[in-house]
């Protein structure tokens, strides 16, 4: 499956999260670092999800760049 991810940039590092699996985030020192991270922390919580029986969902947020 393919998730959305979404990177901000915080103060002296940076921060990622899945908007469709919530409590699901990770942080690096560099992008490269937090898309390691983030990858690790999605495995995790999906194999948190499928030991706890709970089902997991579906990929569905939409991510697009508008102009403005």
């Amino acid at each position: 499956m393919r998730y959305a991810v979404v990177i901000e940039q915080a103060e002296g590092n940076y921060s990622a999260y899945v908007p469709d699996l919530p409590g699901c985030v990770a942080t690096g020192a560099t992008v490269a670092a937090v898309e390691h991270e983030i990858r690790a922390a999605i495995r995790f919580h999906l194999d948190g999800l499928a030991e706890d029986g709970a089902t997991v969902p579906a990929p569905s947020s939409i991510i697009e760049y508008i102009e403005a």
